[in-house]
């Protein structure tokens, strides 16, 4: 069908610590909880009330799996950009059981780190945004986390410019 679109955007906590699971085909798949909460005053009693949504994620992509099990731990927020997907599986008794996740597979998904990670002086140290992209399959450390631009010192862009061009 043309004309759909499957995308998710969360921005949450972690319920738990990253899981890492390996494939018998060398694959890895990483899953955790993340919680997003909404907040409001009831108009009848004037209490404030929340309500708490768990989304189960997997991510496919290694180097995506690499970095959240190195960097990410329970509680630490993050930005979760995937699709929905349902599975069906088996547990131990035979019965059939339905999960819906946020899948992150390469080259279609996207996970920003929003906290800083302690122990880093200088937030550049630290990956905040990891993508996956078509053109390089790999992370990228967001510009906005550091300090210093690239651009700020326009002798050091002129160094760039000397770089091989790859066409």
């Amino acid at each position: 069908m043309s004309g759909s679109i499957n995308k998710v955007m969360l921005i949450g906590n972690l319920g738990n610590d990253p899981e890492v699971r390996n494939f018998p085909n060398g694959g890895k798949v990483c899953n955790f909880n993340v919680a997003t909460s909404e907040r409001w005053k009831d108009r009848n009693t004037g209490e404030q009330r929340e309500r708490t949504e768990w989304h189960r994620i997997a991510i496919f992509n290694e180097n995506l799996v690499r970095l959240a099990e190195q960097y990410l731990k329970k509680g630490s927020k993050v930005f979760v950009e995937g699709k929905l997907e349902t599975r069906k599986w088996q547990d131990n008794s035979g019965q059939e059981k339905f999960t819906t996740e946020v899948v992150l597979r390469p080259y279609n998904g996207e996970l920003t780190f929003l906290d800083r990670r302690e122990g880093y002086e200088n937030s550049s140290d630290a990956p905040a945004r990891v993508q996956n992209s078509q053109s390089q399959g790999t992370h990228t450390p967001d510009s906005n986390t550091s300090t210093h631009s690239q651009f700020d010192d326009a002798s050091d862009f002129s160094n760039d410019i000397d770089d091989e061009i790859p066409f």
